[in-house]
């Protein structure tokens, strides 16, 4: 029984760790976005932007070494993987930014309601291109 679990666990290490860390970073997000739009006054796309950039550094280190363990040897190896890094968030950064506007602006929906179905599918998205952009960058 105990062989068979570190198996699995072995088998699905790196889903694990992206699941540890994507909750992580999740909150990150999701905590920057709730003290600037309850507490700052900001306009909620604003906030939605300065929780999204910093959650974005936090999982590009997070990914790169615990959940991908990638490593690069040169500056500019580490330059093309934050490049891609930001490169393909910035793609779910607007599909973010599309989700939030629609289900705040147009649908009326509740900020922090419309920020929790919106992060599902951002996360989903966020993994396979982090799996592209690492495992990519791995076997140069």
């Amino acid at each position: 029984m105990i062989k068979t679990i570190q198996n699995l666990i072995h088998k699905y290490w790196e889903q694990l760790m992206y699941l540890v860390f994507g909750v992580l970073t999740t909150a990150v997000n999701m905590v920057v976005f709730y003290l600037l739009d309850q507490y700052t006054g900001m306009y909620y796309l604003l906030s939605n932007t300065v929780a999204w950039f910093l959650s974005v550094l936090f999982a590009f280190f997070t990914n790169k070494t615990w959940v991908f363990q990638s490593k690069y040897t040169t500056f500019r190896d580490f330059s093309r993987e934050i490049a891609s890094f930001f490169f393909f968030r910035g793609i779910s950064y607007i599909m973010d930014t599309a989700i939030m506007f629609v289900g705040i602006s147009m649908l009326h929906g509740p900020n922090m309601v419309v920020k929790i179905i919106d992060q599902f599918m951002i996360i989903l998205a966020n993994y396979i291109f982090s799996k592209w952009i690492f495992n990519k960058s791995t076997e140069a």
